[in-house]
């Protein structure tokens, strides 16, 4: 069996080494083929064929522009830290101040509870809805387009409260049922 496998893979490599032909045609190109044709000759290979590919060192790379470092004052204005906001939609807006202005390329991020409230813009007003009633924390970052904090203002606590429709509605003085005797 062993002495069958060998034979097998020395006719095999017999076969692979078959004959290369070359012949231009009519148009000027060149052709290659292991099949003959009136016009080609064998080629003869002399070494193995070695394909050695010439790599262009790359370029070095430019100096990064070196964007200026702003150093921005943050503050939320409204609502005031520990304040109780009283909506049941869950609405409210939410005013900054910015100093300086903000450079081209930067924008603001406002975070409810460490989570982005919204896109980055370049407003210093944010319309917040459907916020859950509750203890939340708004900070506000200046961000780069790419995500890059910039500074951060103060963390502010806000309490937000929306009426319940479990709880039960006193009647006024007066008005309500009367005890039965």
């Amino acid at each position: 069996m062993r002495t069958l496998m060998i034979i097998s893979l020395a006719l095999l490599s017999l076969v692979a080494q078959a004959t290369v032909y070359k012949w231009v045609d009519k148009d000027g190109k060149v052709h290659y083929s292991d099949e003959p044709n009136p016009q080609a000759q064998a080629v003869e290979f002399t070494d193995k064929t070695q394909n050695q590919i010439s790599l262009e060192t790359p370029k070095p790379l430019p100096d990064p522009i070196t964007v200026e470092q702003v150093g921005y004052a943050l503050k939320i204005l409204s609502p005031q830290h520990e304040e109780t906001i009283r909506d049941n939609a869950g609405d409210f807006q939410v005013q900054v101040e910015v100093e300086p202005e903000l450079a081209s390329g930067h924008f603001l991020q406002l975070y409810i509870d460490g989570i982005s409230s919204s896109d980055a813009q370049r407003s210093n007003l944010f319309q917040l809805k459907d916020i859950d009633r509750g203890e939340h924390t708004l900070q506000l970052k200046a961000v780069q387009q790419n995500g890059k904090v910039l500074a951060s203002s103060s963390p502010i606590t806000i309490f937000l409260h929306q009426a319940g429709l479990m709880q039960p509605a006193f009647p006024a003085p007066g008005k309500g049922p009367k005890p039965s005797n």
